[in-house]
């Protein structure tokens, strides 16, 4: 059994609260630009790959810039990094303002990118500070809590933000449609300028927030140096990141995961209104999925490590994956949309799961490893697109597409949580 030497864990509740809040910040900044997918086909009238490209741009940041992010951590440290991360978040909510004013789709894009940077300097900063601030064995019960803070932003952003961009969203989709000429024009110019005042206070909340942390005492927290191999009685000192094979399925198994994640909420929208529901009405579905995320957040604290390891936990919510996912397939109407949504029940526990179990045993390595874990969130950014291809330019039913799209996430997670986090690594 390898254990860690010397952990250098940071206790009290202080750090645990500084996280909460900015995870609170991921989910509300992640959701919103989620409420943008049905917001840009009605200003642009795009297609569904055009229009998931919002997910693209956010989430592939995640894949080019966390490495760097854990390099900017090595050389400026935790706490400045997050106010260099909310500093930048602020800055890509700012773009938001000539994108609308130019009508400019690449724009909006861009924005989003920056803001998808911002958010991989922070998520690996504070996913492996939860980690190692307690027991590794309870890092899903620290992450549970975040995550908590985290869907509870997701769950009132379609109520805010969503009524805020879609409000009349049909009305004006036929308004649109039947205007030409200059009338039209004031009508997208209308519409799209409806993301002036959210992104403006949005920045202004992210500056006061790191104006917070600059004067909150926030320690450091400094990783172990070496793995003790206690079955052999030696300390044993890596040389290689690659001497991880965990670590690399433990990213792919992330990036498996955000797709699962991104299809049941970021999409569920699209979902329902291919089975006829007004956009009125399923522009509220993400918080269905959410909500089902949030009690299952719950039922992870009170369960982790006390009654189920977070291994057991990763298989239970696997397998209610796949049984959703074909339920899902299998159903119609408003059914086949509340199994959609029960996937936020099965997902709920698979970060906090998988990510310590993919850092698990790093040592020195913990801050690289992190990185690459995040790095795995491009998942989010590659399946919304493969779903619109498969039902667009294959020509299968939308509820195939997502079928197909959707089914081969849990079967890999499921390898992960069975034997893929023992890969490489002296446990049972």
């Amino acid at each position: 059994m390898l254990s860690i030497v010397s952990p250098n864990q940071t206790r009290g509740p202080k750090p645990l609260v500084i996280i909460c809040a900015l995870f609170f910040i991921f989910g509300f900044v992640t959701w919103a630009n989620g409420t943008l997918i049905p917001f840009f086909k009605l200003s642009f009238g795009l297609s569904d790959i055009q229009a998931f490209l919002v997910t693209f741009a956010s989430y592939m940041a995640y894949f080019f810039l966390s490495l760097p992010s854990s390099w900017i951590l090595k050389k400026i440290g935790f706490k400045n990094g997050i106010i260099l991360g909310l500093f930048v978040l602020g800055a890509g909510s700012l773009l938001f303002i000539p994108a609308a004013q130019t009508r400019t789709f690449g724009l909006f894009l861009t924005g989003i990118f920056v803001q998808g940077a911002a958010l991989a300097l922070l998520q690996t900063a504070s996913n492996p500070y939860l980690a190692i601030i307690g027991p590794i064995e309870s890092a899903a019960k620290r992450i549970s809590i975040a995550g908590i803070c985290n869907k509870f932003a997701g769950i009132i952003v379609p109520f805010i933000m969503g009524t805020l961009f879609l409000k009349n969203a049909s009305e004006i989709e036929a308004k649109i449609l039947a205007a030409t000429g200059l009338k039209k024009e004031l009508l997208l110019n209308d519409v799209l300028g409806r993301v002036n005042m959210p992104y403006i206070v949005l920045a202004i909340i992210f500056l006061l927030f790191s104006l917070v942390i600059k004067f909150t005492d926030l320690p450091e927290v400094n990783v172990e140096e070496d793995i003790v191999d206690e079955s052999e009685g030696k300390v044993v000192r890596h040389q290689s990141i690659f001497q991880f094979p965990h670590l690399f399925l433990g990213a792919f198994c992330i990036f498996v995961y955000v797709a699962a994640e991104v299809m049941a909420g970021d999409i569920i929208g699209v979902y329902g209104k291919a089975l006829g529901i007004s956009a009125d009405i399923s522009k509220y579905f993400t918080s269905l999925t959410l909500g089902g995320m949030l009690v299952g957040y719950i039922i992870g604290i009170i369960a982790i490590p006390k009654y189920i390891s977070q291994q057991f936990a990763l298989r239970v919510c696997a397998i209610l994956g796949l049984i959703f996912t074909i339920a899902a397939y299998l159903t119609s109407g408003y059914t086949s949309v509340i199994f959609i949504a029960l996937l936020g029940l099965a997902n709920s526990l698979m970060w906090p799961a998988i990510f310590p179990l993919g850092i698990s045993h790093l040592g020195r390595f913990t801050k690289t490893g992190s990185a690459i874990m995040v790095m795995g969130i491009a998942g989010g950014a590659v399946w919304p697109l493969l779903y619109a291809y498969i039902k667009d330019h294959l020509h299968l039913d939308f509820q195939l597409s997502y079928f197909i799209t959707v089914m081969p996430c849990y079967l890999y997670i499921l390898y992960f949580a069975v034997k893929g986090h023992k890969v490489g690594l002296n446990i049972k």
